[in-house]
């Protein structure tokens, strides 16, 4: 029985990742579509297929109890603008062509989560880890003294990404109960946005053909898919087994960025993700050694 729940979460994550990994199709297919439209119908789709499947499966005496804890709630609001921003800046990027920066701050976030865990939580770096995070920086300082910019699209996610990870961490909700109040934070200034903003896409839904609205509606699927499944291996399998995982979905983007959307990966880029690599490949080989050991 343990065998058989450990090869479901393996698929599962599985699953998650590489979902993720391909997202950035769904986001290709409306690239007429404003990066702030595609996050609304992303909000309130996600929002609403999580409630409804909620009213299928249960689950909503977790989110009585989460409504009678002031403070957990809080921390969710702060989450809520922290996915947002997430999934903004992430839509953007890979509709003005910057797939191959989505891909390095995913990249980055298994480091940049190693910082958070030595500032926020009190946890220990041994010599490799130190060495595998002060080579991403490196990376990144190269980039800003050599060639005279800062990777703030990869930057910007890993932060948010990480952040985000953080808080949830802290504030302990299952994901399917976090998703809905985050979202349900979301949902009225998203619906302030298509009553007064300027939005055609999201105000005139009846005016649109029905294969866009169709993949509007969709942003829900593309949201909450993924999203289960990765909380259904994360109960499966250990938390270090799961993170082996979290390098497929940037690899897929990687791949698709240069091969399918042909954008250049030149010595800029070269040289940053090169150091990346290395540090990621340093603090791998080093979680399994420890493991193993262990």
């Amino acid at each position: 029985m343990a065998e058989s729940e450990y090869r479901k979460g393996i698929i599962l994550a599985l699953c998650a990742y590489i979902f993720w990994g391909f997202a950035p199709l769904y986001f290709k297919l409306l690239h007429d579509v404003s990066p702030l439209e595609i996050l609304i119908h992303r909000i309130v789709w996600s929002f609403i297929l999580m409630g409804l499947m909620m009213s299928l499966v249960g689950g909503f005496g977790h989110l009585r109890a989460l409504l009678r804890r002031p403070k957990q709630l809080l921390v969710l609001l702060t989450t809520s603008v922290l996915v947002a921003s997430n999934w903004l800046l992430f839509i953007w990027a890979v509709n003005n062509n910057h797939l191959l920066d989505a891909s390095l701050g995913y990249f980055i976030n298994p480091l940049f989560n190693v910082m958070l865990g030595l500032i926020f939580l009190s946890e220990k770096l041994n010599r490799w880890q130190w060495l595998a995070v002060s080579l991403a920086a490196l990376g990144v300082a190269i980039q800003l003294i050599s060639f005279g910019s800062i990777p703030l699209v990869s930057l910007g996610l890993a932060a948010t990404f990480g952040f985000y990870g953080l808080l949830r961490k802290k504030v302990n909700v299952d994901a399917a109960t976090g998703l809905l109040v985050e979202t349900a934070v979301l949902v009225p200034p998203a619906l302030l946005f298509v009553i007064f903003g300027d939005a055609p896409t999201t105000s005139h839904m009846l005016a649109n053909s029905w294969q866009l609205n169709l993949l509007l509606v969709a942003a829900g699927v593309i949201t909450t898919i993924p999203l289960l499944c990765f909380a259904g291996a994360a109960v499966r399998i250990p938390l270090s087994t799961l993170g082996f995982f979290q390098y497929v979905g940037p690899s897929i983007m990687f791949i698709m960025a240069i091969v399918w959307f042909h954008e250049q990966f030149d010595m800029e880029k070269s040289v940053t993700f090169g150091f990346i690599w290395v540090a990621l490949a340093i603090f791998t080989s080093n979680m399994l050694l420890r493991r193993r050991r262990g």
